[in-house]
């Protein structure tokens, strides 16, 4: 925590420098948030975000080399996040299945915005994380960037969660899979409610999250058992 608010250690290679540590930077985080979530990966160029900044594409490049670290730099962001919120949460807490329910519930609900970023729309950011995330690793080049640690933030999340399920069933064999299985859920069925609806149980878009939530915890739950 600092005057700039919270900041979390992010791969230094996925920036030429760290847009956290200035008012420029926060803002080209800010406005890049907002863009992603306006027109997709797909439409988003580096040209259409200094247009939107009332800045240039020559000083977006002194943070960053393209869209795609970009991309990458938020989505880790999202999940550095997620694991502060679950490691507050569960401070103190000695009882492993509440313990698992409040991990479970900080997947779900990580959206919720925080006066700690306030140049991060943590609601808006999770909707680029459920539309976009996929497209930072499901991608031909994904091996090399993994060697480069470009997914640390997420293969340490998981591990996180995946410890937490050896702590309530030391005999499951699979923690890494529930674990990472939690998370792309979480995301997919949210996306599934709201465009694909034939794919999820989920009807009811208004309370999606309360009934992902309960999904997730009757499906880890007997899992487990």
């Amino acid at each position: 925590m600092s005057g700039r608010g919270i900041q979390f250690e992010i791969n230094k290679h996925l920036c030429l420098k760290d847009p956290q540590m200035t008012n420029y930077g926060q803002k080209l985080i800010s406005e890049s948030i907002v863009l992603f979530h306006e027109i997709g990966f797909e439409q988003f160029t580096f040209r259409k975000l200094a247009a939107k900044m009332d800045s240039t594409e020559a000083s977006v490049y002194r943070y960053f080399e393209n869209k795609h670290t970009l991309l990458l730099w938020l989505i880790c962001w999202y999940w550095e996040w997620v694991h502060y919120l679950i490691d507050i949460n569960i401070k103190n807490i000695e009882d492993v299945e509440r313990k698992l329910k409040i991990v479970i519930h900080n997947i779900v609900n990580a959206s919720t915005e925080s006066p700690l970023t306030s140049y991060i729309n943590e609601n808006m950011l999770h909707r680029v994380v459920i539309n976009e995330s996929s497209k930072t690793y499901h991608i031909h080049e994904v091996d090399v960037e993994e060697k480069h640690g470009h997914f640390k933030s997420y293969e340490e999340l998981v591990a996180k969660v995946s410890s937490i399920i050896v702590e309530f069933n030391p005999k499951f064999k699979y923690p890494k899979i529930l674990a990472s299985n939690l998370f792309e859920m979480a995301n997919n069925q949210i996306y599934f409610a709201e465009h694909m609806p034939d794919l999820t149980d989920i009807k009811n878009r208004k309370d999606k999250h309360i009934d992902l939530e309960n999904a997730m915890v009757e499906m880890s739950f007997k899992l487990l058992s």
